[in-house]
Formats: structure tokens, C-alpha cells, sequence
């Protein structure tokens, strides 16, 4: 199955046109596309079928739940498929089955392990204030967020050890699962685990594993599991330079 991958669009502020990629059988959204959510539009009648796994600014400003299922709502009713914690098998045009297995996977500050917690924690809280969003009526905060990200990543373990009906496994999450994907630019520091967490020990159940959030892109393997973020970033910071949006992945190798 070939597929396309876009995520970091940030068509809110970016100006970019999005279009098919030549054999791509699936489209790809691994969030922060667009914080208004307008456009989601631009995906309607997409020649091949699109799932939505949503970023963290997809949520800026509302409440995490409300704006979970106001999303999925919004996105289903243009045709794409959302995946918030949640799988789906798709055949190819072989007839191969595909599970792709979706989520945003909140960071968990715990990429440096327990002791770096409390040091990431406090550099995330510029990230969090920076999208002001809300849960159970409070602030949307560090504390917060580790809490639904330990929610998702209990869901996501589950689901990888379950067994089926299907030739390969796909995870999709907004957040990196390894901070081999910190962003070079950077380095990895306190604020890094912002952005990746350390779900090295998940990635055996699956063959791909694809991710945004980070403004530039990767391609590795850690074992005998592919990696790939084909995030654009923003236009204005260079960190479009040498995006391909059309550019297209294999799940199932020549």
C-alpha cells in the first residue's frame, strides 16, 4: 500500500495547496493542519480515502473533550475518517489488509526517563500556555496533559498486542515515539520531551510508524520499524525548505 503524509500544514497562518500524490492509495493527516479547522475542506472529495489523527493545535483554545468529538464530527462529515484512539483495516489494491492504528499520544515528559520529568514538565508549560486550552473546566496544563497522555498510551499498547486479520500494522500519532526525532535544529533538551516521547518498547507491533508534530522530517528504523515524519512547518522559519508533499511511503517493502 502506498500512502501520503502530510501533517504540520498549519494552513491557519500558511499559505500551501494541497494536492494528490500520483499512486498514493491513502492520504494521511498526522494533525496540526489547521486550527480553525476550515481547512478540512480542502479534503473533501479526496480522490482516495483520508484519516485524520489530530494534533495538539487542533485543541488550541477549547476544551480537549468537547473539541475531540466536534472535530470528529466536522471531518466525518467532509468524507475523512478520524482516528482518536482509535484502528481501522483498510485492503490495498493487492489485497493486502492494513491495520492503521491512530492517535495523538500527548506527551508524557517522560522521554528522559522519570528523573527528567519534573525539569521537562516545566519547559512544557510555555508550550501549554501558548495554546490555552482546557480539560474538566481547568487549564489544559502540564499536569494535565501527562494524564491523557498516559490514557493514550495505555490505549495504544493495548491495541498493538491485540492479534487479527491483517498483513501489517500502521501507527500513526501526532507525537513522536523516539527522540531520534528531535528536531536537529535543537537538539534535545528539557523541551524536547514536548515533542517526543520514548515508546521505543511499542514499536515492535508495527511496521510503519508515522508522526508530525516536530517541523522538519525523518526516515529511520529502530529494529524492524520504519519511522517517517513529512511534516511542512512553517514557510517563513525555512522549515518548508525541502518539504515534498508529494512524496509517497510504502508499508509493504519491494
Amino acid at each position: 500500500m502506498k500512502l501520503q503524509l502530510l501533517s504540520d500544514l498549519h494552513l491557519e497562518t500558511e499559505s500551501y495547496q494541497p494536492a494528490p500524490a500520483p499512486g498514493a492509495e491513502l492520504l494521511i493527516l498526522a494533525g496540526d493542519i489547521d486550527t480553525t479547522w476550515r481547512s478540512y475542506a480542502l479534503f473533501r472529495g479526496w480522490p482516495v480515502p483520508v484519516l485524520v489523527v489530530p494534533g495538539n493545535h487542533e485543541v488550541d483554545g477549547r476544551d480537549v473533550d468537547d473539541a475531540r468529538e466536534a472535530l470528529r464530527a466536522h471531518v466525518e462529515a467532509l468524507g475523512l475518517r478520524m482516528l482518536d484512539d482509535g484502528a481501522v483495516v483498510i485492503a490495498d489494491a493487492q489485497g493486502r489488509r492494513v491495520r492503521f492504528v491512530g492517535c495523538t499520544r500527548w506527551c508524557d515528559f517522560d522521554a528522559f526517563g522519570p528523573a527528567g520529568r519534573e525539569r521537562a514538565m516545566r519547559a512544557g508549560g510555555y508550550f501549554q500556555k501558548v495554546m490555552q486550552a482546557t480539560r474538566h473546566g481547568e487549564p489544559f496544563g502540564v499536569d494535565a496533559v501527562r494524564a491523557l497522555a498516559l490514557e493514550s498510551r495505555a490505549w495504544l499498547a493495548g491495541e498493538l498486542a491485540r492479534t487479527g486479520d491483517w498483513d501489517a500494522t500502521v501507527v500513526i500519532t501526532h507525537f513522536a515515539p523516539s527522540l531520534k526525532s528531535a528536531d536537529p535544529r535543537y537538539g534535545r533538551q528539557p523541551g524536547t520531551a514536548s515533542f517526543c516521547n520514548d515508546d521505543e518498547d511499542l514499536l515492535p507491533g508495527a511496521q510503519l510508524w508515522l508522526h508530525g508534530h516536530l517541523h522538519c522530517r525523518h526516515d529511520y528504523r529502530l529494529g524492524d520499524t520504519r519511522i517517517v515524519s513529512n511534516a511542512r512547518g512553517h514557510f517563513r522559519r525555512g522549515e518548508a525548505d525541502g518539504f515534498d508533499g508529494q512524496r509517497v511511503i510504502e508499508v509493504f517493502a519491494a
